[in-house]
């Protein structure tokens, strides 16, 4: 029988573990992305993700769910098909640190996004906390500007930007789909849900990858999953505030992996302006501490 003290102990060795696979996932789909482009890196992501995810949920004989659950599925999958291509579009264009400190503010805009539909009421803490949030933002772009005046570099911020918001609406739905679907059903349908919104546009936009980057888009759709199913355990045995700063560790490991494979470099803008975002984010946390934490489940484009 296991303890209380040693089950959250692995659930946060399970999040650990999850986050820095996610950042090596995102190494390897920016390799992908600037050699075939985010598009064919992600659809052919997806094929290699439902081949395997499927044969994984196959193997579980599970029970097909309730036509409201496969709409909660699908209603996921088409805002994780936005937050997806506009996060890898986005890692093509600036360096892997500044793009996962950018999409730190997620959880910022998801705050704001309840206050507006949900009519929750947002307290003087929460607002200092999307203050600094947006001053860490700021800051963020500012050094990016101070750096270059790149369009592309511009452009592929807005896309992170971009994602974070519906990343923070992705968030909204996690937490109700954990309740009702387990994490192989979620990763099963998932991938087949986002794989043929993807093909709309395929005849269009598509390319078949040459025979060298089959492992990377392998290596990328195995990585997905298994960060995917660690962090959905992760989740389900402990409270979100307690794996909250885990989540931040995928800005150390996105440093290392962006200096390491692309030869980035980290600049002192995007360390400060992680650190008001992130102080932000710790702020939100200690406010749901005193309250009721709401249950939270990573989601992965």
């Amino acid at each position: 029988m296991n303890r209380p003290g040693s089950q959250v102990a692995a659930a946060f060795a399970a999040a650990c573990a999850g986050i820095a696979l996610y950042a090596v996932m995102d190494a390897v789909m920016k390799g992908l992305v600037l050699a075939i482009g985010a598009f064919a890196a992600l659809f052919w992501r997806l094929v290699a993700g439902t081949l395997l995810s499927g044969v994984l949920y196959g193997f579980s004989r599970p029970k097909w769910p309730p036509l409201a659950t496969i709409r909660v599925h699908f209603a996921r999958s088409a805002v994780v098909a936005v937050m997806a291509i506009a996060f890898f579009w986005g890692i093509g264009r600036v360096p892997l640190a500044e793009a996962i400190a950018l999409s730190f503010i997620a959880p910022l805009i998801a705050l704001a996004l309840a206050a507006i539909f949900l009519k929750e009421q947002i307290g003087m803490r929460s607002v200092l906390a999307s203050l600094l949030g947006l001053v860490g933002v700021g800051v963020i772009l500012a050094g990016r500007l101070g750096a270059t005046q790149s369009d592309d570099a511009l452009l592929g911020m807005a896309a992170i930007l971009l994602s974070a918001v519906f990343y923070a609406i992705n968030l909204v739905i996690a937490r109700h789909q954990a309740q009702i679907a387990k994490p192989l059903e979620i990763a099963a349908f998932q991938n087949v849900f986002v794989l043929a919104i993807f093909c709309v546009p395929a005849p269009l936009l598509l390319r078949l990858p040459e025979a060298q980057h089959l492992p990377a888009i392998a290596a990328a759709a195995g990585l997905a999953i298994v960060s995917l199913l660690l962090l959905s355990w992760a989740y389900a045995r402990a409270e979100a505030q307690i794996l909250l700063t885990v989540e931040y560790t995928a800005f150390i490991w996105a440093s290392l992996m962006g200096w390491w494979v692309f030869g980035e470099k980290l600049t002192l803008a995007t360390v400060a302006g992680t650190v008001l975002i992130v102080a932000g984010c710790l702020l939100v946390a200690r406010r749901q501490h005193s309250g009721a934490a709401p249950e939270a489940e990573a989601a992965l484009p």
